[in-house]
C-alpha cells in the first residue's frame, strides 16, 4: 500500500506531520478530515530500496522492547513518547529505525496493532493478534510481559534443541572430511608404495579400500556433483508445498529424533494457544495463529483442520484426537480444560510438561549422540588403518622368512 506523508494544522492551529498508508490522496484527505486536520502539504512517499540479508533485529531485542514498553505504559507515560525512547535508546539502529517508523504510524491514525503489523519480519501474528487484543481490552501491558514471557521460554526451548544438534553435526561433518581425504588422497599413496615393494595378491579388507578409493577419485565429479544437486534439489523442495509436507513428515518419523521433535512442536503449540486464549484472542484467530506459528507442516495443516471443525461447531479435543498427530493425553487434557472452562490454563501446565520432557529427551540425546559418532568415525577410520597396513606386515613376514 502506498505511503503518504503529510503535513496540516489542527483546529487549534498546531503544526502536525506525520505518514498514512493510503490507496490514494484522496484517502488521505478524508481520514484526516475526520481527525480535524486541514492538510497543507500532501504528497507520496518515495519507495525505498534497500539492500539487506535480514532485519538486523534479534528475538532478544524484541523481547528486552516489550517488557519496556509493557512497564513504560504502566507507569503512565504515552504511547507516542514510549516508543520515541525506546527508539531513540535502541541497541539495534535497525530496530530503532523501524520503532520510529511505528511511532510515525500511530501519529498518522493507525493503531499500535496495525503499526506493528507493517513490520511482519519483527513483530509476527502473534505478537500482533496479541497486542489488537490487548488494545481492545485495555491491558496492553498485561498483554506485552506475557509476550514477553512467551518468547523468552520459546527462545529457551529452541536454543536446547539446536544447541543438542550442534556436537553431532560437527562430529559428522569431520567424519565426512577424514574419509574423504583417506579415500582421495592417503589411500593412492599406501597403493603406489605397495606396486613398489612388489606386494603380490592384496588382503580382501585392503582390496575392499581400494576399490572403494578407486572409485571414489574416478567419479569425484560425480559425487560432488550429486550432493549439490542434492542440495539445491532440497532448497527448492522446501519452497514448495508438497516438497516440505514431505520432508516434515519424514522428520517426525526418524527414530528418536522424531519424538523429540514431536515433543517440541507441542510444546509450542500448547504455549501459544494458551497465551492468545489467557489474552483474549477469539479461538479461531488463535488457532490460526498457532497453525503458522507450528514450525512444521503437518502440525499447521491438522491445526488448520481443526479449526474448521471448530468454526462449524465441534469442540477441540475430538477433531485434534482425529488428526493423530498430538499424544493421547495432550487431546485429553485439552478436553478437560473445555468442559471445566480451563482450557487456557491446562494448555500452560501442557506447555510446562512438555517442555520439561524436550529438555530430558534432548540430554538424553546428546549423550546417546556423541559416544556412538564418536565410535563410528574411530571405527570408519580404524578399518581404514588395518586394512592399508596388513599388506605391509604381510611383506615384512615374507622378508624375514
Amino acid at each position: 500500500m502506498p505511503v503518504f506523508v503529510y503535513e496540516g494544522r489542527t483546529r487549534t492551529g498546531d503544526l502536525q506531520k506525520g505518514t498514512i498508508d493510503a490507496q490514494s490522496e484522496a484517502a488521505v484527505s478524508q481520514r484526516l478530515r475526520e481527525q480535524d486536520i486541514t492538510v497543507t502539504k500532501l504528497k507520496r512517499k518515495a519507495r525505498e530500496f534497500n539492500f539487506s540479508l535480514g532485519t538486523g533485529v534479534t528475538t532478544r531485542d524484541v523481547v528486552v522492547f516489550a517488557r519496556q514498553f509493557a512497564t513504560m505504559i504502566d507507569a503512565g507515560l504515552p504511547l507516542v513518547q514510549a516508543l520515541e525512547i525506546l527508539a531513540a535508546q535502541a541497541d539495534s539502529k535497525s530496530f530503532g529505525k523501524i520503532l520510529t517508523d511505528v511511532k510515525a504510524r500511530i501519529e498518522g491514525g493507525a493503531t499500535f496493532s496495525d503499526a506493528l503489523g507493517a513490520h511482519p519480519k519483527v513483530f509476527d501474528h502473534l505478537f500482533v493478534n496479541m497486542v489488537a487484543a490487548g488494545e481492545a481490552g485495555g491491558i496492553l501491558d498485561t498483554i506485552l510481559n506475557r509476550l514477553a514471557s512467551y518468547m523468552e521460554k520459546a527462545m529457551k526451548l529452541t536454543a536446547k534443541i539446536k544447541g543438542a544438534m550442534v556436537y553431532p553435526a560437527a562430529i559428522a561433518i569431520v567424519a565426512v572430511g577424514v574419509i574423504v581425504i583417506l579415500l582421495w588422497k592417503v589411500i593412492p599413496v599406501f597403493e603406489k608404495m605397495f606396486v613398489d615393494m612388489g606386494a603380490g595378491k592384496m588382503p580382501a579388507l585392503t582390496q575392499i579400500v581400494l576399490d572403494l578409493s578407486r572409485g571414489f577419485t574416478s567419479n569425484a565429479h560425480f559425487i560432488f556433483g550429486g550432493g549439490i544437486a542434492f542440495i539445491f534439489g532440497f532448497s527448492f523442495s522446501m519452497r514448495t508445498k508438497r516438497g516440505k509436507r514431505f520432508w516434515h513428515r519424514l522428520l517426525l518419523r526418524i527414530p528418536v529424533v522424531g519424538p523429540t521433535v514431536r515433543k517440541g512442536v507441542v510444546a509450542r503449540f500448547s504455549r501459544t494457544f494458551g497465551t492468545l486464549l489467557s489474552s483474549g484472542v477469539p479461538i479461531l484467530d488463535a488457532m490460526e495463529i498457532c497453525a503458522r506459528t507450528a514450525g512444521n507442516m503437518v502440525v499447521e495443516e491438522a491445526i488448520m483442520e481443526v479449526r474448521k471443525k471448530v468454526s462449524e461447531g465441534k469442540d477441540v479435543a475430538g477433531p485434534l484426537m482425529r488428526t493423530k498427530v498430538f499424544p493421547p493425553m495432550v487431546v485429553q487434557m485439552i478436553g478437560v480444560g473445555e468442559q471445566t472452562g480451563q482450557m487456557d490454563q491446562m494448555l500452560q501446565k501442557i506447555a510446562d510438561f512438555y517442555e520439561d520432557e524436550v529438555d530430558i529427551a534432548v540430554d538424553a540425546l546428546t549423550a546417546l549422540m556423541e559416544p556412538l559418532m564418536m565410535v563410528f568415525l574411530g571405527g570408519v577410520v580404524g578399518f581404514i588403518l588395518i586394512a592399508m597396513y596388513l599388506p605391509i606386515f604381510e611383506v615384512a613376514g615374507n622378508v624375514k622368512g
